[in-house]
């Protein structure tokens, strides 16, 4: 497989601020764990006071998840969240700097043998997993131990692309980051017998979603992983990870595959899916990544609850 290269055109002087950014972002990488956590909680902090938008979103989505709450109990699980948020950019830099060795010092992985056993079997695996605040820590700790196949959105800068690449594919040189949309590739490495990451629990238009209950809302929700299990002859493994309240570290649950997936229907599928996806998401709401418009596709008269995005 083609790995990431190093291209001569990304030491431009354009490219120098980021340059710049990104070395700051290796130095404070080197700080000791629990430091690296409490600066990131500042930083969410500040986030809540100066990210409006984006609180906005957050608001808007524990309010329809969440109605059971009470005001003062949202507001406090929102600037949870913002912390988890400020914690996960530490995190994702010890994901692409830190020593392997220091970085899987910090897993406590349960149900590995999954993983291990469809591969020795050469059986595809859509690892299905879920947009957490650690989510990038979370497939470097796993992949340091199975050889994941990830999906990734290709960055608009070409410097900044190349270091997230190389970051998520130097824990497992068998690894590869594939484009999101390259879905030919997907299937290839599913049909080798790969596990490849993916998570279907965002909003991805009205296109090849259909709509089901989320938290009791309307959400539209893919249909690939049903079309991916099918196609890729792979099983749908679930997996999350959580980052543990004392500091020691993250655990990283592998559970058994879905059985008898995919099943009767594309409706049927995805309301499972879902409702897994609630229940995983109950069990850590503040680590969840709330800030993501989940619910702006809607129903045929049904408005879209986020506000309209402020022109700059």
């Amino acid at each position: 497989m083609q790995r990431v290269q190093f291209k001569q055109h990304f030491l431009h002087p354009k490219h120098w601020p980021l340059w710049l950014g990104l070395g700051v972002g290796w130095l404070i990488a080197q700080l000791p764990y629990r430091l690296l956590l409490a600066l990131g909680r500042v930083v969410g902090a500040l986030m809540y006071r100066v990210a409006h938008d984006r609180r906005h979103i957050v608001e808007t989505n524990l309010a329809l998840c969440f109605p059971e709450l009470s005001p003062a109990e949202r507001e406090q699980l929102c600037r949870a969240n913002f912390a988890s948020t400020g914690m996960a950019l530490a995190e994702t830099a010890m994901a692409w700097w830190w020593p392997k060795t220091r970085l899987s010092s910090l897993a406590h992985v349960q149900g590995l043998e999954h993983l291990q056993q469809a591969a020795e079997a050469k059986q595809g695996v859509i690892l299905m997993s879920l947009h957490f605040t650690t989510l990038e820590l979370g497939a470097a700790l796993l992949g340091q131990q199975a050889t994941i196949d990830g999906m990734y959105r290709e960055h608009d800068n070409p410097v900044f692309d190349y270091v997230q690449r190389r970051g998520r594919e130097r824990h497992n040189l068998d690894a590869q980051a594939i484009e999101r949309d390259d879905v030919r590739i997907m299937l290839k490495s599913l049909r080798q017998g790969r596990a490849v990451w993916y998570a279907p629990d965002q909003d991805y238009g009205r296109d090849h979603s259909i709509f089901v209950p989320l938290f009791g809302v309307p959400a539209a929700t893919v249909t690939a992983t049903s079309k991916f299990a099918k196609l890729g002859k792979a099983k749908v493994v679930p997996f999350v990870q959580h980052r543990r309240a004392d500091g020691q570290g993250y655990d990283l649950t592998v559970f058994p595959a879905l059985e008898d997936f995919p099943g009767a229907s594309d409706e049927a599928d995805c309301l499972r899916i879902n409702q897994w996806i609630e229940a995983q998401i109950r069990q850590q709401p503040e680590q969840y990544l709330w800030a993501h418009r989940r619910f702006k596709t809607r129903p045929e008269g049904e408005a879209r609850p986020y506000r309209k995005r402020k022109k700059r």
